[in-house]
């Protein structure tokens, strides 16, 4: 059985108010992203129609929480976000938090969010649409 996948080129950081994340492999139905959140920050409460997420702690101690269930991960952690579920990464420490996201389902575009909190005023906002166009 061969398995289609898309190469893509290295990594480059996508900067977000809490951190920010390189996808580094993508193919059909499936993306992973390195995630980097930064100390004191913390993403959005959100969660997501099309696809679910898996997430290990590579560095750090964040608090996860996935719906409305708070937990602590350590290194090597890790924790299933079904589709659907309300879910946030919190870092409370003084150093930064890197996890792995393993990302599954039928659509994986950054527009998949439906906000609920967030510290940064993007709560209620849609997301946008990613262009289909890679820029030179």
């Amino acid at each position: 059985m061969s398995v289609m996948r898309r190469r893509i080129a290295p990594a480059v950081f996508e900067t977000r108010p809490w951190g920010g994340f390189q996808t580094i492999d993508e193919g059909r139905g499936y993306k992973v992203k390195r995630l980097l959140v930064r100390p004191g920050q913390r993403l959005s409460l959100q969660r997501h129609r099309h696809r679910a997420e898996h997430w290990v702690v590579v560095t750090g101690s964040p608090n996860v929480i996935i719906s409305g269930r708070r937990r602590r991960l350590k290194p090597r952690g890790s924790v299933d976000v079904p589709r659907g579920a309300w879910h946030r990464i919190e870092n409370p420490g003084r150093l930064p938090v890197v996890l792995i996201e393993v990302q599954h389902g039928p659509y994986l575009g950054e527009d998949d969010i439906i906000r609920r909190h967030d510290d940064y005023g993007r709560a209620g906002l849609a997301a946008k649409p990613r262009s289909k166009t890679k820029k030179r």
